[in-house]
């Protein structure tokens, strides 16, 4: 089995870079991580690559002073060199131009903490709070010129509880992005992945055998009331 030379784009603590870390250490999975590569030097998730023995690489953005094509080119370079077909972001805080997206079509990859296209861009978690949704989630997707656009390989759902708060639904969803984003890689990484009109199809993929609802379906018994 060939597989894939995958980059892996950071800018934080690197947790879903650890997820497909982990999954690739299976010599069976479908891409192999050739590059861990951060636009900030002090990205945990840098000294996460290392001590897991993956080349690492910055690309500080503040280096180029605003200028986003010198930026990419230097991003396309460590790629270039590392011998990348495919990229992953995962916690890369920089929005990338329509030409860098062009050059990466259906090989770039994202994950984004919402049930998209519901919130997209930031503080997703804050703001499904706000609008009351019962259910909120995570997506993997193709990524396009547009902000957190384009077709969808993967997405899981937690249910929102009434006692949440921001912290404490991020860390549901994390869990959730832990767990997709490895399968959806391998299916991208093993051209399982067919983009028709727009969307994606995962060719062998397993449909879910049950459904999330919240709260559930139903008639209980209203509370009862305190004595007096």
């Amino acid at each position: 089995m060939t597989r894939r030379p995958t980059a892996i784009l950071i800018s934080g603590r690197g947790s879903n870079m650890a997820a497909l870390l982990a999954a690739a250490r299976d010599p069976s999975y479908p891409a192999r991580i050739v590059l861990v590569l951060s636009n900030r030097p002090d990205a945990a998730g840098l000294e996460r690559a290392r001590q897991a023995g993956v080349p690492i690489a910055v690309v500080d953005h503040r280096a180029f002073r605003g200028d986003r094509a010198a930026f990419e080119a230097a991003v396309d370079a460590e790629l270039a060199a590392a011998g990348a077909e495919i990229v992953a972001l995962a916690g890369f805080l920089r929005v990338l131009t329509e030409g860098f997206v062009a050059r990466w079509q259906d090989r770039l990859v994202n994950i984004h903490p919402s049930l998209l296209p519901a919130f997209k861009g930031l503080d997703t978690h804050a703001r499904a709070l706000a609008a009351g949704v019962k259910i909120h989630g995570c997506t993997v997707h193709l990524v396009r010129a547009g902000v957190d656009e384009g077709p969808i390989l993967a997405q899981a759902a937690v249910p929102v509880l009434p006692d949440d708060t921001e912290a404490t639904l991020a860390a549901r969803v994390l869990e959730q992005e832990h767990r997709i984003y490895p399968p959806a890689l391998a299916a991208l990484a093993a051209g399982r992945v067919r983009v028709e009109g727009g969307r994606a199809v995962i060719l062998g993929a397993r449909a879910p055998g049950a459904a999330l609802a919240n709260p559930l379906p139903g008639f209980a018994a209203p509370p009862t009331p305190p004595p007096g």
